[in-house]
């Protein structure tokens, strides 16, 4: 793993991790219990991921952006036993971890908490700390986002992880030699489970900062390091693709450049086709309770179908169904239901939301998809965002898509608000680029002349932000509380 200056071979990997493994072991942290993890990006998350993993532990990562009642809810939600952090988000830690056994900082060492550093030194691994899970025991504790209420645990096992690993290295013919960049953060699934395959392979990790995303270091780190494939989401590829370095990335190793996390403009997929010519550009479509994988559009499909997140990888299957769990016609809309052993295990102490979840034995996604008659997949939106006007299905992805093509947009969100006619109608609410620079009359004009009537917003409301959780989701229930009767 490479990260700033440091350079970390796998032998000493491999020490650190059964140093810190034993050390977690003679603390009491037993088979089964959870290691909360709220550290940035560095090495050392990676090293107490493996370490919980040894030990037949199950690793809790958990967003570094999280307030403390948050925080405090998946620590209390979770029964973690012990918690590793960064020194720097050690307050935050310590306010709401004074109970849990086990408290290990990384760096600076503060009052209540071991450190990292001098524990590694004191604790040689002497004896062999590591169990042998099964496959269907838990690894990892992986909280959504929580966008509809508060977040879930989603409980991935040894086996769906062992999976999505393979099935990563098979799809994408990963290699020995590859070079591996993630613009993500590791309490990601996408950020950690996107290095697993390059730990199996024995390949190099190259671990970016979580904040202050610069385009232009980004290049330096691609060429730098002579990266082969690399992630980053949209946004992210945009501002890469249109700073002056990145035709250089053209000229070294890179030869897979992914995308996903997000949903992506048209223009920003024909700026990186354009940008990048000759690096298959792969989209990566999936979900934490998927452990996360679940479809991808690589090669030429990359520009043949663009706007598509492919076809199902191996060892997922797919169904695209009705509200009667039939399945539709292509072309059709539906539910995009998942089985294999890559789903999760089920939500941790939510026997109702599991069984709603996979209601009829199949893993229910809540995403909105149809498939064309060569079952490529394309993402409508989601399943509780629909809007029903006069009977018809309106799915407000497809309203913000054509209202951020407008020039004036900076960022849009569409929720439905009552209508004393049609039961419930389209209202935005829109970041102007610049204040004045349109008015709701020309941004319905605009959306009139792309979609169908009823697709239409029937009112645009201005507002200087939209309101985000801590993953940078869109908080709809707030707008809906806000903005939702003034249609």
């Amino acid at each position: 793993m490479v990260f700033g200056d440091r350079a970390i071979t796998y032998s000493l990997l491999a020490d650190t991790v059964d140093r810190l493994a034993a050390a977690l072991s003679e603390r009491g942290v037993a088979h089964g219990d959870r290691v909360a993890i709220l550290m940035l990006n560095r090495p050392e998350f990676v090293e107490t991921f493996l370490a919980c993993q040894a030990i037949g532990g199950c690793a809790v990562p958990i967003n570094f952006r999280l307030k403390s009642d948050e925080l405090a809810y998946i620590l209390d939600n979770s029964d973690a036993r012990a918690i590793v952090c960064d020194a720097e988000l050690s307050e935050t830690a310590a306010a709401v971890a004074r109970e849990l056994p086990v408290r290990i900082a990384v760096g600076d060492t503060p009052a209540g908490f071991e450190g990292y550093e001098s524990l590694l030194e004191a604790w040689p691994a002497t004896t062999d700390p590591r169990s042998d899970p099964d496959g269907e025991d838990l690894a990892f504790l992986m909280y959504t986002s929580g966008t509809t209420g508060r977040p879930k645990g989603a409980m991935l096992t040894h086996q769906n992880l062992v999976c999505n690993t393979l099935n990563w290295i098979y799809e994408l013919a990963a290699r020995a030699d590859d070079v591996w960049l993630a613009g993500l953060p590791l309490f990601h699934i996408g950020g950690l489970n996107g290095i697993l395959p390059f730990v199996m392979l024995g390949s190099t990790s190259v671990i970016e900062p979580s904040t202050g995303f610069d385009p232009g270091r980004s290049i330096e780190l691609l060429l730098e390091h002579r990266v082969t494939m690399c992630f980053f989401v949209p946004t992210q590829w945009r501002a890469i693709c249109e700073h002056p370095d990145a035709p250089a990335l053209c000229d070294g190793p890179l030869r897979t450049a992914m995308w996903g996390a997000s949903d992506s403009p048209r223009e920003t997929l024909e700026l990186m086709s354009q940008t990048l010519p000759g690096i298959e550009i792969v989209s990566a479509f999936g979900q934490t309770e998927m452990s996360s994988n679940t479809t991808m559009l690589k090669g030429p499909d990359a520009i043949r179908k663009l706007g598509s997140v492919g076809r199902p990888v191996v060892n997922v299957e797919v169904r695209v169904v009705d509200d009667d769990h039939l399945d539709v016609d292509a072309g059709e809309v539906g539910e995009i239901v998942y089985r294999g052993p890559t789903v999760m295990k089920g939500y941790w102490e939510a026997p109702d939301a599991t069984a709603e979840a996979f209601a009829g034995g199949w893993f229910h996604s809540g995403d909105l998809v149809r498939a064309d008659a060569d079952g490529y997949l394309y993402v409508v939106d989601r399943k509780k965002d629909m809007i029903i006007s006069g009977g018809e299905n309106v799915y407000p992805a497809e309203v913000e898509r054509v209202l951020l093509e407008h020039p004036a947009v900076s960022e849009v969100a569409v929720i439905g608000a009552p209508h004393p006619r049609w039961v419930e109608t389209p209202v935005a609410m829109v970041v102007l680029v610049a204040a004045g620079a349109a008015s709701p009359e020309q941004l319905i004009g605009h959306c009139a002349e792309r979609l169908a009537g009823y697709k239409k917003p029937t009112a645009i409301h201005f507002v200087d932000a939209l309101p985000r959780n801590a993953s940078g989701k869109v908080l709809k229930r707030e707008l809906r509380a806000a903005y939702g009767s003034l249609a």
